[in-house]
């Protein structure tokens, strides 16, 4: 289509593209370009037009589209398997529903927008509608629980490679699923298996990613705007959200790849991201806090403790806030 060609040929450009120089590269008419603009234009993207220098587009507008994620992802095997709705609940829901139905390996949901998106600890993910990106990818790894205990660190450590591939800044990770950039959260992630019944073995993971692309402080809800940022906020410029959803596909295609057979490798990059190690931090659990000193990592990204009494711990389950961060102080 040709509003798909000029979409590409602006997406590509470092500065304006006259029109007749897209009517040229395309072979198309100009006024079928002027036509596929303004299309585009009623389609949500931020097209600037300057008299003899063309059409400019704003970075980081218009909607997520299946179409052009595609055509990014280029030969990636999961390509064909992406979906982008306009709405729905939670994109972990949506994707456990087609799991459900059969889903293969690599399905892909993305969403514009959630109703009721979820952090961990059934917490909510405040989702606004076109600034971020809510995705959610399907995982048939037919593997034991243990053997899958570092999949969240690793699904970690591929968002914060795709940040850096798209926005240009590189996040650290705050033990184990929050990427964050100057001490503040830029993205969340929640993984949830289905087991099989007989084996025990997991029959099928859910990774979810939700990031803060291009909000500003009054897209996220007044309780977490201390504690929230986003791309655009950290980067100082828009993210185009559709090379951010390549990017975080192309990582996490490459981490399922590797997550049993390099699995080492994944933990020495989480260890270095990982900005809880070497803090101060509490141990929380319900209603019970520990205070503790975090000193490491071990071998599946479990969180490596010293309590304040000298017992020592690999911790694995509950929440661990780092001193200084999220509003403990």
């Amino acid at each position: 289509m040709t509003k798909d060609a000029v979409l590409d040929l602006l997406r590509g450009a470092e500065g304006f593209v006259s029109g007749q120089e897209m009517s040229r590269r395309l072979a198309v008419s100009r006024a079928a370009v002027w036509k596929a603009v303004q299309t585009l234009r009623e389609e949500g993207y931020a097209i600037e037009s300057a008299t003899n220098r063309g059409y400019r587009l704003a970075p980081g507008t218009g909607p997520l589209r299946a179409e052009a994620l595609r055509r990014r992802l280029g030969d990636c095997p999961w390509a064909d398997r992406v979906t982008v709705l306009a709405s729905v609940d939670s994109t972990n829901n949506a994707l456990r529903q087609l799991a459900d139905q059969g889903a293969p390996h690599g399905t892909v949901v993305i969403a514009e927008q959630q109703t009721a998106g979820k952090g961990r600890l059934g917490r909510r993910f405040a989702s606004p509608a076109g600034v971020g990106l809510y995705l959610s990818v399907l995982l048939r790894l037919n593997a034991p629980p243990m053997a899958l205990m570092h999949l969240t660190a690793a699904a970690a450590e591929a968002a914060v490679e795709a940040v850096e591939a798209a926005a240009g800044i590189r996040p650290g990770i705050k033990w184990t699923n929050d990427l964050v950039l100057n001490r503040r959260k830029c993205a969340g992630i929640l993984t949830e298996l289905s087991l099989q019944a007989e084996s025990g073995l997991v029959d099928y993971a859910i990774v979810g990613i939700g990031t803060n692309c291009n909000h500003s402080g009054g897209d996220f809800p007044e309780e977490v705007r201390p504690m929230a940022i986003s791309l655009r906020e950290a980067a100082g410029r828009p993210v185009d959200r559709c090379a951010y959803a390549a990017a975080l596909i192309g990582q996490l295609w490459r981490m399922d790849a590797e997550l049993l057979t390099e699995k080492k490798a994944w933990m020495t990059r989480y260890a270095a991201d990982c900005i809880t190690v070497g803090q101060d931090v509490k141990v929380v659990r319900g209603r019970t806090e520990r205070p503790a000193h975090a000193d490491g990592l071990d071998e599946n990204a479990a969180l490596l403790v010293t309590y304040e009494d000298g017992t020592k711990e690999a911790v694995t389950s509950g929440e661990v806030s780092v001193r200084g961060m999220y509003g403990y102080l």
